[in-house]
């Protein structure tokens, strides 16, 4: 049976997987198969799950939050800023779940405090225009 090898990578570690049969992954215009001696390819993948199923009937999940994938010889290349890997289907949906929910909440926060800010040079820039006046 042919196979490849899946790279990937993140800011905090490296993992090699051989003998996988096949990935189906997401990008901006939609799902998507790899198989052994795929053409040289290269897309971004959006956030989400992807799998890839090692030998015959081994299915592996790989929550990403957005990532730049390339294949070519026979090597699929997955960097990221952060992945998680898991076979258990619910498991790791809900592990992205509370990602996702952790960075609405960072970036609320972050829109937030950049309003803030702004009030706060407005304020500013009108409180020295009075006094140029």
């Amino acid at each position: 049976m042919s196979s490849f090898n899946l790279n990937l990578f993140d800011i905090y570690h490296q993992q090699r997987m051989t003998g996988v049969s096949s990935f189906v992954g997401l990008d901006a215009s939609g799902s998507f198969g790899i198989l052994p001696n795929h053409a040289r390819f290269m897309t971004t993948l959006v956030f989400g799950l992807a799998r890839f199923c090692l030998g015959s009937d081994n299915w592996q999940y790989l929550a990403v939050p957005g990532a730049v994938l390339y294949f070519n010889n026979n090597e699929l290349t997955i960097s990221t800023k952060h992945f998680l890997c898991d076979t258990d289907f619910d498991r790791i949906s809900s592990l992205l779940e509370q990602q996702l929910s952790t960075e609405e909440d960072k970036l609320r926060a972050t829109r937030e405090s950049l309003g803030l800010m702004e009030q706060a040079m407005l304020k500013r820039l009108l409180a020295l225009k009075g006094k140029t006046l």
